[in-house]
């Protein structure tokens, strides 16, 4: 293993350690009482916990069968419900450091648990109900005007269909659910920006086999996400391909009129290298055009090449809160839905599935139906 991911991973899993025993000795002070038998059974239980993403995550990458995405599974949901009984654990603290405060010491102290109940089971319902959402995928209508554009796509429908992150958790039966919704808007064209796998080990083919269902008369195109790239993404690219999608690779394709272009993700995260590779697909700016570009990023980069509209996703609209707030900061308005930057319009995509936790609280999962007028 190289020395980054090597260190990553260690930043993660202490990040995930601490977590952990703030969570745990938070129960233990605010729960008096238990048993050392009980303590013995909760500090084990934290150790398990504490590196079960970490190790699930490391063995997707190796292999792929049911035991595996079980438990990667058992530990993506956990962690979900991790992030919510930290903050838990935080308030906790500062509610009991108000009573305190406020009221006799006494009083305060037979207070904890209470107040450590009331957060812990609010924590867990909104894991439960983030579970829930996550699965309710939202159908989202918009109409997009395009400068220029040909009589014959007028009224023409296309499908957006981003971060599906097929993998140990969305699998083929998921798959066919986007498929089935999708196939019901009857498109012309459709659109993959990216991470249409989550970029772990599986039977690619299969995981990807619905997708032929798709049968727009205009075609289906895809460009790559970071997660179709965490190693090399030629297999990604090679499966994508022989499901009858184009990969659109720092290339552009004209489509009765309408230029539609992709880049790799990689590319788009540099501005010089985003910039060489939108100015050698030689745009004709006097027609209608359509970027796939996997992140909300670059866009004064995209705006002076001359493109009309670019299709993004990645953000997952933060996925659950907190990281709401935290993507809101660093996309502002265009973490999701349909924005302008001067002459570009900008969709964003919260996308279908979900990376990490199977959970959505403050988001939605949304297939895009587009109307171009």
């Amino acid at each position: 293993m190289k020395a980054w991911p090597a260190l990553a991973i260690c930043v993660i899993q202490v990040i995930l350690f601490a977590a952990h025993w703030l969570v745990f000795s938070t129960f233990i002070a605010f729960v008096p009482g238990l048993d050392p038998a009980a303590l013995t059974g909760l500090h084990a239980a934290m150790l398990v916990l504490a590196f079960s993403f970490v190790a699930a995550s490391l063995l997707s990458f190796r292999f792929s069968n049911f035991a595996v995405r079980l438990v990667y599974w058992l530990a993506a949901v956990w962690l979900g419900f991790l992030n919510f009984y930290f903050w838990a654990s935080l308030l906790a603290w500062i509610a009991w450091l108000v009573l305190k405060l406020t009221i006799s010491p006494a009083y305060a102290a037979s207070a904890r648990p209470i107040v450590a109940g009331i957060l812990y089971e609010g924590a867990a319902l909104i894991g439960l109900y983030g579970l829930f959402n996550a699965r309710v995928i939202r159908m989202r209508r918009i109409e997009v005007q395009l400068p220029n554009l040909p009589p014959s796509w007028r009224g023409r429908r296309g499908v957006l269909l981003s971060d599906l992150h097929l993998g140990p958790i969305n699998g083929v039966q998921f798959c066919r659910r986007l498929v089935a919704k999708a196939r019901s808007f009857q498109p012309d064209v459709v659109f993959v920006p990216g991470d249409l796998f989550d970029g772990t080990r599986g039977n690619l083919d299969r995981l990807v086999a619905p997708l032929k269902q798709l049968t727009p008369p205009l075609g289906i195109y895809f460009s790559t996400g970071n997660h179709e790239e965490f190693s090399d993404p030629t297999q990604y690219i090679d499966a994508i391909t022989r499901a009858g999608i184009r990969v659109l690779g720092n290339e552009l394709v004209t489509i009765d009129g309408v230029q539609v272009a992709g880049v790799f993700y990689h590319d788009s995260s540099s501005p010089l290298r985003m910039k060489a590779a939108l100015d050698g697909m030689h745009l004709d700016r006097e027609r209608p055009s359509i970027l796939l570009n996997h992140a909300p990023t670059r866009l004064p980069t995209v705006e002076q090449a001359g493109f009309s509209l670019q299709l993004s996703g990645h953000t997952h609209g933060g996925q659950f809160l907190p990281f709401t707030w935290i993507t809101q900061s660093v996309y502002g308005p265009f973490t999701k839905g349909l924005h302008r930057f001067g002459a570009l319009q900008v969709y964003t995509s919260t996308g279908a599935g979900t990376w990490g936790p199977p959970l959505r609280a403050g988001t939605r999962p949304e297939i895009v139906f587009i109307t171009f007028a």
